[in-house]
């Protein structure tokens, strides 16, 4: 798949761009096929990681390496629309104070191609952003790749998680999305589409692999921990800020709560696999209530 988000940056309409491959000592082919490309286009860059650091560690070491003010991410199976840096010019061009922007996605099934139009064009404060989130239901707000984000703002973040020394692949978006809200002032959300999101088998959400259920499980455990410690040490932000982070715990939790159905159905026998289903199931519409007393009482 890397050729083909390769072939998506490398044909930007707008070329003024670097594209900063990371190698986390991956097992399949990638690398190769990324040196080939960088051989073709100077604008390729290649970061090599002595070890494998995982998603939200190898994210920043292509940030360290970056020398835009701004950066957005590409998963190796997903891929852009051909004017999607375009666009992102266009809007920062109008404002070009944006901490982050945030755009609609395009779900790519290998089958068909899904639309969800549910964000506008929009320039936020980050208390009005907030309250947005507060209002809506089932969305990916927290997925980096659909966001263009400058890059300090992106580097002040990772700071406030850096001594924790921790690797994650599953939800490490989540964290590090938390903290960049934490140092955004002012953001826009858009109604275009610049990313198309590869429904891969294979990846960390998607996967029946029993190890890397469990592996998700354990990470997905590690952020909640670290959050709901981050809320008790910090009651004095802003009311919005307090109520979005609740509403982030909860949402991983219920997340959590979906993998473990998966894993029971895949681990154990079908009458352990129902129970834990059904408590799930009750345990999740308890959250549900309670994010919806959140809402309630800051809205």
């Amino acid at each position: 798949y890397i050729a083909r988000a390769l072939h998506t940056c490398i044909n930007q309409t707008f070329k003024d761009i670097e594209i900063i491959v990371v190698d986390d000592c991956g097992e399949d082919k990638s690398i190769d096929i990324a040196k080939e490309y960088a051989k073709q286009d100077s604008r390729i860059k290649i970061i090599h990681n002595h070890e494998n650091l995982k998603l939200l560690r190898a994210r920043y070491e292509g940030v360290k390496a970056a020398s835009s003010p701004y950066i957005m991410f590409l998963d190796p199976d997903d891929y852009l629309e051909l004017d999607a840096c375009e666009t992102c010019i266009k809007i920062l061009n109008d404002e070009d104070e944006l901490d982050f922007i945030w755009f609609d996605f395009i779900y790519d099934t290998g089958k068909n191609l899904k639309k969800d139009n549910f964000l506008e064009d929009k320039y936020l404060s980050i208390v009005e952003y907030c309250e947005y989130i507060l209002t809506q239901k089932d969305i990916s707000y927290w997925n980096l790749c659909s966001k263009i984000i400058k890059t300090d703002v992106y580097k002040k973040a990772f700071l406030c998680i850096e001594n924790l020394n921790i690797k994650l692949n599953m939800a490490e978006d989540a964290l590090i999305y938390f903290f960049i809200v934490l140092n955004s002032k002012i953001v826009a959300t858009s109604s275009k589409f610049i990313y198309f999101y590869f429904k891969n088998s294979q990846s960390y959400v998607n996967t029946n692999d029993i190890l890397k259920i469990e592996e998700s499980l354990d990470d997905e455990k590690k952020v909640i921990m670290i959050l709901s410690s981050f809320l008790k040490s910090n009651r004095c932000l802003n009311k919005h800020i307090i109520a979005f982070l609740k509403i982030m715990i909860i949402q991983l939790k219920i997340n959590k709560l979906s993998r473990e159905v998966k894993q029971y159905k895949l681990k154990y026998c079908y009458i352990l696999y129902k129970y834990k289903k059904i408590i799930n199931s009750i345990c999740s519409k308890y959250y549900f209530i309670n994010k919806f007393f959140i809402t309630k009482h800051i809205l």
